[in-house]
């Protein structure tokens, strides 16, 4: 099994950013990289906000700070990313996008690259049929926010060989996160079982039964829940809760059929924290 050194992150947003740190923290070379130079520094921006954070409550120190922020490398191109290891795909969760950057990076890779996707939701196979080498191609799925939660759905395709398997699985221990290997389907384990109390939590809402601020309430201390639903939605991004559900319902049908308040919130561009208003307002 070849060691994992050289990490290449596509996307710098949320998930991105806080897998680059995650892996430069483990002592990792990472290159972040998104669509402009703006948008990786920004990336970038947030790792430096997560180690500083930890400097003040003095979890780290500032020299280990500089340190891992020195290993991670924000660019807008592919170069330097023939030289990765293992390369994680967090662009948006469209399938259109990522084929593309698929198809893009296939022609840039070395041949025993292993390429991983954090897709909550779409197959792995069809994600690796844009690949030039498939068998090296797998699901890595973190869960937000990944600079804390530990597990990782460790999801192989059809061709995907058992070595690339254990080489993920293997790099997930490294990084302090454990994985679990899963079947392939649409939502793997943890979106179904969320998406299924997502959709529950929206009934409550939509009958009147109690406010999205009581069924957060309830989900915390009634379940010990560390977030309710309706927060956890703001946090990942109410788009990304709408995508999931029209994928899960165009696979598994009435159970997981998006909620008409979901879609007004995506509508009105009130998608949570990073547009300051979502089920609640954020300054």
């Amino acid at each position: 099994m070849k060691e994992i050194n050289q990490i290449a992150v596509l996307g710098a947003g949320m998930m991105g950013a806080e897998i680059a740190y995650c892996c430069a923290a483990a002592g990792c070379e990472v290159l972040l990289k998104d669509m402009s130079q703006a948008l990786a520094d920004s990336g970038k921006k947030r790792i430096i906000k997560i180690l500083g954070k930890q400097v003040e409550k003095g979890k780290l120190a500032e020299s280990a700070k500089d340190e891992i922020a020195g290993r991670i490398t924000a660019t807008d191109k592919y170069a330097g990313i023939e030289n990765a290891d293992l390369v994680i795909e967090a662009v948006l969760e469209k399938y259109e996008i990522k084929s593309v950057v698929f198809k893009e990076l296939s022609g840039v890779i070395k041949s025993d690259c292993v390429v991983a996707s954090n897709t909550s939701a779409i197959s792995i196979t069809k994600l690796a049929g844009n690949m030039k080498y498939p068998t090296n191609f797998i699901g890595m799925h973190f869960f937000s926010p990944a600079s804390v939660m530990k597990l990782v759905e460790v999801i192989p395709g059809l061709e995907t060989t058992e070595d690339t398997v254990t080489e993920a699985e293997s790099f997930c221990r490294r990084i302090g996160k454990e994985p679990i290997r899963v079947k392939e389907c649409v939502g793997f384990v943890v979106n179904r079982m969320l998406h299924a109390m997502l959709r529950e939590a929206f009934r409550l809402a939509e009958e009147g039964i109690a406010d999205p601020g009581d069924i957060d309430k309830a989900a915390k201390l009634g379940l010990g829940h560390p977030v309710g639903p309706f927060q956890l939605m703001d946090l990942a991004g109410n788009d990304l809760a709408l995508s999931n559900f029209e994928t899960l319902f165009n696979e598994y049908g009435d159970r997981f059929r998006p909620s008409p308040l979901l879609r007004q919130k995506v509508f009105a561009n009130q998608l949570g924290r990073k547009t300051k208003k979502g089920w609640f307002v954020y300054e």
